[in-house]
């Protein structure tokens, strides 16, 4: 019996590297199911993929970066009020995020926190924050059921658990060869599950204290409604019938749990879809963004003729990237990934998806 499902269109962009590593991984004792989404490519695990085990789970199928994810704020702030030039020099003028106090309005006391030191703050890769606006309104109905409002600005933040992830991982492979699996009843799969949820509370934090940081770094109003969380790397316990499933997930949105936000890259939409009523051919799984196309060490080579030292920090919607790092402008330009309109009208064709709004990014901070 085939394991391995596929969703994608000709029209996208899959690499045969990444199915691959996915059929490799369909030799992995206990594996029930793999599917690969439209924003599916290679990584030290596949990207862009949801497995499936009975039984058993795996620590290095979702990798380092526990919990990560995106959170959907909408803000305090009118749309008529916008202020982007000003935005833009306050972003500029600051030298890192981590800066900005957190105390103020805060319950949490974050030394009770492990790598306390690092919540708060974004990362590097692909990770970001982005103010937004709401471009188009596909399904009035669940817009307005999701509490939005089309006149206020949104905050989109995509980061994780950043190094306690890490530290997680690193105890797991070295101490105890999680990556041969760890069966379902044993004390160290227990032990793991708990560190794990602790991770994906951890990032779940940090996105909101990140939003908190860069609104305050604007002098806007820091109050938010948090409207989506979607975590994209972790393991889900799944009860099918009778089985006792795992469902692991790395770089792909849960389809079974309502409305997600699926973001391109910097300079194209995000979507903000929800799941169709059975998601279980995609492993109760959704595509988490647009997936890469390109390595990173090839981007500047490709691309530092085509942009100039102020053009790669803008967007066709006029929006301003903010990042102090050359490179990484570069390796996170647009054309370094899959297009995002074919990754959703992948989802939209398979059944698994209903596009409820779009939103135009305005503002990207990466710190």
């Amino acid at each position: 019996m085939n394991k391995i499902t596929i969703i994608s269109s000709e029209k996208n962009w899959l690499e045969s590297a990444a199915v691959d590593q996915l059929t490799q991984i369909a030799a992995l004792p206990g594996i029930e199911k793999i599917v690969g989404l439209p924003d599916l490519h290679p990584g030290k695990t596949p990207v862009g993929a949801a497995f499936i085990t009975e039984s058993i789970i795996y620590p290095h199928l979702i990798g380092n970066d526990i919990g990560c994810g995106v959170s959907l704020f909408m803000t305090a702030i009118e749309k008529k009020k916008m202020k982007l030039d000003r935005w833009e020099r306050k972003l500029e003028e600051l030298e890192e995020l981590s800066q900005i106090d957190m105390s103020e309005g805060n319950d949490h006391d974050f030394s009770d926190f492990q790598f306390h030191a690092s919540l708060g703050t974004i990362g590097g890769g692909n990770h970001f924050a982005e103010i937004q606006e709401v471009a188009t309104i596909l399904d009035t109905a669940e817009f307005e059921k999701l509490g939005l409002s089309k006149n206020h600005i949104m905050l989109l933040v995509h980061s994780g658990s950043r190094g306690y992830g890490q530290a997680i991982l690193d105890e797991f492979i070295h101490d105890h060869q999680a990556q041969s699996g760890l069966a379902k009843n044993t004390e160290v799969a227990k032990q793991y599950l708990i560190k794990h949820d602790a991770a994906v509370n951890w990032a779940m934090l940090n996105r909101e204290l990140i939003g908190y940081r860069l609104l305050k770094a604007l002098q806007m109003q820091t109050d938010t409604t948090k409207i989506i969380d979607s975590v994209h790397n972790s393991i889900t316990a799944k009860v099918v019938g009778e089985k006792n499933l795992y469902v692991h997930r790395k770089g792909a949105a849960p389809g079974d749990s309502g409305a997600i936000a699926i973001p391109g890259s910097r300079g194209t939409l995000t979507y903000l879809v929800i799941p169709g009523e059975d998601t279980a051919i995609a492993g109760y799984s959704l595509a988490h963004g647009a997936g890469r196309k390109w390595e990173r060490s090839m981007c500047k080579g490709q691309l530092e003729n085509k942009y100039t030292k102020e053009t790669i920090k803008q967007t066709k919607f006029k929006g301003k990237v903010i990042c102090s790092n050359n490179k990484l402008l570069f390796e996170e330009a647009p054309e370094a990934y899959k297009n995002i309109d074919i990754i959703i009208q992948d989802l939209v064709d398979a059944g698994l998806v209903k596009v409820i709004a779009t939103l135009k990014p305005v503002l990207t901070y990466k710190g």
